[in-house]
């Protein structure tokens, strides 16, 4: 078999780079190991509801601009549910806080959010933030990677902030967006979130309407197969092979070789460092060596099912405790229109250190129902009917220090051989949109090698209004 290129992996980065190439009239041949789509955002059906499920619920962000794009051109984008306001419905041991969406310009916007932080942090602790907010907002690219070596905790008690902000506010957000505590973040991982939440407002979360892998899945494979191209399945990659020095072939489980000018490695970095250093070429030692700095930050996503509604909220958060599991929950009946006046269908999420590793399953559905029943008093009447846990090993690459620095473009420096994954240089942290921007980056770089050059990526989001002025200052 021969393609112009070969994308292996079919997660959003793989997919969203061969769509790219398809409707560059390229022939794409895409290797999944596993036997369906979508990588970590894949779907499937549970075999006891029929009811698709997601290896995760996600919730989107209106700055995921590279994912909308894509849901666009795949005719999708309307089925993505938009939450306007509240921002954040937050759930801590003193009860339930709503959390505004701030329309004020940058950065007024946070003295819309000043009643509801007092609330819970003393003004001090709040004005505590005077320095990291200043530093922040002088931040460009260049300076920001200059903090990398740094650990967000660390960083944060040097710029003045009170621990009880540290607790309350920053575990907790950094938990929820970085998946990885502040002891084991980049400072530089932390700052680029941070001066975007200080240099943007309107932010506003969206929810799939239908599983999250047929918003794209479907469309991607259906471009690959219409320019020439296959999907394959159950295609497992043993080995790269070089010729003269470039890209030539990848051999697979069985003995079957793909041979094309072009690959494209769109697989998280373990896997490249796996498939790099068994591939037996010392051009690739380097792209194994950077590869296998990252590590993984696992994910325990559980499913209940009740018998009867439980609330009328999409979508909350609990702030980090020692003693708690999930970060995040979403109640899928109030988003996904086929699910409506059947019970209520929950999901949640346990990331990084709160992934409790060494609890069975019946142990995360129970603390799960508990920690609903916290929320949504009418839970404490219904009954759990089915449960199902997912656990994901490596959900998103650690933001650990030292990795912003390390995050590689798409050239590899062998020819003819390019990455797409989160965990690339895309300048956003490690996420959906992350994977989204790499696929179009991985694309847009092989074309332009090619002398096809064209544009597929959109802007990392950047500050606005008067906190980018103190950065020209």
């Amino acid at each position: 078999m021969s393609a112009d290129v070969l994308v292996v992996g079919a997660g959003v980065a793989g997919l969203r780079c061969a769509l790219g190439l398809a409707d560059a009239g390229l022939k794409v041949v895409v290797l999944e190991a596993a036997p369906l789509a979508g990588g970590r955002a894949a779907s499937w059906a549970d075999e006891t509801t029929g009811v698709q499920v997601d290896t995760g619920p996600h919730a989107l962000g209106s700055e995921d601009r590279n994912f909308i794009a894509m849901l666009q051109r795949l005719g999708t984008a309307a089925q993505v549910l938009w939450q306007p306001s509240p921002l954040v419905t937050l759930v801590d041991a003193r009860g339930v806080l709503r959390v505004p969406n701030p329309h004020l310009p940058p950065p007024l916007h946070g003295l819309s959010l000043l009643p509801r932080a007092l609330t819970r942090l003393s003004l001090r602790d709040g004005l505590s933030h005077r320095a990291i907010a200043w530093r922040a907002a002088r931040l460009d690219e260049r300076s920001l990677r200059e903090l990398d070596a740094d650990d967000a905790h660390a960083f944060l008690r040097e710029m003045g902030v009170r621990p009880a902000a540290i607790e309350w506010f920053w575990r907790s957000a950094m938990l929820a967006l970085l998946n990885v505590s502040l002891e084991q973040c980049s400072a530089a991982s932390m700052m680029r979130v941070f001066r975007l939440l200080l240099g943007r407002s309107g932010w506003h979360f969206g929810f799939p309407r239908l599983a999250l892998a047929q918003l794209f899945v479907p469309g991607c494979c259906r471009a690959v197969v219409r320019s020439g191209g296959q999907v394959l399945f159950g295609a497992q990659v043993r080995r790269l092979h070089l010729d003269g020095g470039r890209f030539a072939r990848a051999e697979l489980e069985g003995g079957h070789s793909v041979a094309a000018r072009q690959c494209v490695l769109a697989l998280p970095p373990q896997a490249v460092a796996a498939l790099a250093g068994a591939s037996d070429e010392a051009a690739l030692a380097p792209v194994a060596a950077v590869a296998r700095y990252f590590r993984a930050s696992p994910c325990i996503s559980t499913y209940l099912w009740f018998d009867r509604p439980v609330t009328r909220e999409r979508f909350w958060a609990r702030v980090w405790t020692r003693q708690g599991l999930n970060t995040d929950f979403y109640d899928l009946s109030n988003i996904r229109p086929s699910l409506a006046g059947r019970g209520a269908l929950v999901a949640a999420n346990a990331i990084g250190p709160m992934a409790r590793e060494d609890w069975d399953d019946a142990r995360i559905a129970e603390q799960t129902a508990q920690e609903v029943r916290e929320f949504a008093p009418a839970a404490r009447e219904a009954r759990v009917m089915h449960a199902r846990v997912h656990r994901t090993p490596m959900a998103v690459p650690q933001p650990r220090p030292g990795t912003e620095a390390l995050r590689p473009a798409a050239a590899t420096g062998v020819p003819g051989l390019w990455l797409a994954g989160d965990w690339t240089d895309t300048a956003l942290p490690c996420s959906l949109e992350s994977a989204t921007r790499s696929g179009a980056l991985a694309a847009e770089a092989l074309l332009a090698a090619m002398g096809r050059p064209v544009k597929l990526s959109l802007e990392a989001p950047d500050t606005r209004g008067m906190v980018r002025w103190c950065r020209a200052a």
